[in-house]
């Protein structure tokens, strides 16, 4: 198996906090973002990751994520493409067809990339998304029929499913991405036309970081679960 990963990203919201790195490298605990995604792919037995970056940032992104264990091949976008571009452009440097993972680069997330495959094979999916339910940012205020407020307590989780940004799409699939702009606005629409677009549940871990905020709170989570740091 071949993954591709999209680390395009500037880090424009994080401003200092990314220490002038791109945003799927900056440092959580002791390792860029995008080595936790490397890590979690090669447990499911991908050998060889395909970054899509921007122009003059491979060599950055090779020295930052080397593995013995996983090969990295960087794709560096010409000019900014958009997500479905930039894993079509970077598919172009495939060595095998069929079945490939895509993911965003800028997410802390614990999914179980080998049930993600075995789920989008057993269904016979043109693409299967991951999906969770984020946990909601606001407490919630529990209030009686006279209006008089009884209690507070945590938010829980939304209870509407979202993409986690990992994805496993067949080689037709790839294919039909656009050359420009985003796969969720263009080729996913017409999958959920053709009823060959499914999703996988999942329930674990997903963090986005994108500002300092979000940066802190992935560095909390990998400084309380150290197993994230692996070998």
């Amino acid at each position: 198996m071949e993954a591709i990963i999209l680390a395009g990203g500037k880090a424009e919201r994080m401003g200092d906090a990314a220490g002038g790195r791109p945003k799927s490298l900056v440092q959580i605990g002791e390792r860029p973002l995008a080595a936790y995604q490397i890590a979690r792919l090669a447990e499911a037995g991908v050998e060889r990751v395909i970054i899509s970056c921007a122009a003059g940032q491979g060599d950055v992104f090779t020295e930052a994520l080397g593995s013995p264990a996983t090969e990295i091949v960087c794709a560096e976008e010409p000019e900014r493409l958009g997500r479905g571009g930039g894993i079509k452009f970077a598919a172009r440097l495939r060595e095998e067809q069929g079945d490939v993972f895509a993911l965003n680069g800028d997410e802390l997330v614990a999914v179980d990339f080998g049930a993600l495959l075995r789920r989008h094979r057993e269904t016979g999916a043109a693409a299967t998304i991951a999906v969770a339910r984020p946990a909601s940012p606001f407490g919630v205020v529990e209030v009686g029929d006279d209006d008089v407020i009884t209690g507070f307590k945590e938010g829980g989780r939304i209870p509407y499913w979202v993409s986690c940004g990992a994805y496993v799409f067949s080689g037709e699939v790839i294919d039909r991405l656009p050359d420009i702009g985003d796969h969720e606005t263009t080729t996913f629409p017409e999958l959920v036309d053709e009823g060959r677009l499914h999703a996988y549940r999942h329930e674990g871990l997903w963090l986005t970081v994108n500002t300092p905020k979000e940066l802190r709170r992935a560095q909390e989570h990998v400084a309380a679960h150290p197993e994230w740091l692996g070998e």
